[in-house]
């Protein structure tokens, strides 16, 4: 998926389904995170990429919090 089409998808969930995500994306996060210290981790860009996500859900619902307002 790229970086427009996970906008697209990020700006069609409400702000509780993308509150989900966040939640979830964090959980993975952190055993990445986990997994990089315990020399585990295959695809280090995976970190990279899920905080990215994570940052790019926080926006859209701040966009959404400012619609709203």
């Amino acid at each position: 998926m790229n970086k427009t089409e996970l906008l697209k998808e990020l700006r069609g969930k409400t702000v509780d389904e993308l509150k989900t995500s966040i939640v979830e994306w964090k959980k993975e996060l952190l055993e990445n995170k986990m997994k990089l210290a315990t020399q585990g981790l295959e695809k280090t860009s995976e970190i990279s990429r899920l905080k990215r996500q994570i940052a790019q859900a926080k926006t859209v619902i701040t966009e959404k919090e400012v619609e709203n307002a």
